[in-house]
């Protein structure tokens, strides 16, 4: 294992050059091995665990579930918190912030976006919730990319670029990620799910995001400041990806919903209409018969 991460290590130090020496032994940030195992692991039970509970009843998991989302309700908003105040200290740049010139502040945003890394981790539990649940409908291909590809890309953000201009959207990211998990805990349970109107307007507020975090990365490109822009162009690529993948999640969810429900509503008026008229027919037709014995 040691032999395989040092040739690792040097094939990404050739690759991208000198590592960011302010997070040198991190935890989970040494060495890509851990990072890269983990996303196997987690690729191997999103395929395997369906098959494992296709023949089980599903769990509840009622009350892990509320405890979960309020953990990451909690860890979203700390992170949220503690990256607005630190880019208010440093004096951050919106239109471009480079790695060094924050002072202190810089380090406070680096060790926030460790634990924003980490989350990425810990938010491997959303799927395996919904395999144990037996809502294999919600395991999807959006799903599964987005949950996979976050831990890996932060892993080298916060061994090359683990602050300046890479705040932007981890701090939208952990707003979202407030209002979206408190929703989730909320609706774990059955009495309040009557009262939960906003799961369309997370959809609508993670679109928002990636439109805004594409405009914040692209001022970085259009003003240059220290900040390597191989990250910025891949950052404006992947999110591109994502309002592809989220945008067809809407359409699917929502607006094919809605024009279900008219259809429905339609069909129903209908079906009304015609029950209507035949019955009206039938009664004239029994008038009809009737009269027709009588001579």
């Amino acid at each position: 294992m040691e032999l395989l991460d040092k040739t690792i290590n040097s094939y990404l130090d050739v690759w991208l050059g000198p590592r960011d020496p302010r997070v040198k032994g991190w935890l989970l940030l040494e060495n890509y091995t851990p990072t890269f195992i983990f996303s196997v692991l987690y690729l191997l039970i999103v395929w395997l665990g369906p098959k494992y509970m296709r023949n089980k009843q599903p769990f509840s998991c009622r009350g892990i579930l509320v405890v979960y989302n309020l953990g990451l309700t909690l860890l979203s908003f700390y992170m949220f918190y503690e990256l607005v105040t630190g880019v208010w200290e440093g004096g951050y740049n919106f239109f471009c912030q480079d790695t060094h010139s924050g002072g202190e502040a810089d380090m406070k945003i680096i060790r926030v976006l460790w634990w924003y890394y980490f989350s990425k981790l810990i938010e491997f539990m959303d799927t395996f919730f919904f395999i144990l649940r037996k809502n294999n409908h919600q395991i999807t291909v959006l799903h599964v990319y987005h949950h996979a590809t976050m831990l890996n890309i932060w892993w080298f953000v916060m061994n090359w670029v683990p602050c300046g201009h890479s705040y932007f959207g981890a701090t939208l990211n952990s707003f979202i990620h407030v209002l979206m998990y408190s929703y989730y805990g909320l609706s774990a349970v059955p009495a309040m799910r009557p009262y939960l109107w906003w799961k369309k307007y997370i959809t609508q507020g993670q679109l928002t995001q990636f439109v805004l975090t594409i405009f914040q990365t692209s001022c970085g490109v259009v003003w240059p400041c220290a900040f390597p822009q191989g990250w910025l162009y891949f950052q404006i690529s992947y999110m591109i990806s994502l309002i592809i993948l989220f945008t067809n999640f809407y359409i699917q969810t929502y607006n094919k919903k809605a024009s279900s429900r008219r259809k429905e509503y339609q069909n129903g008026s209908m079906a009304t209409v015609n029950g209507y008229t035949n019955s009206f027919s039938s009664l004239e037709n029994n008038v009809k018969q009737r009269k027709q014995r009588k001579d």
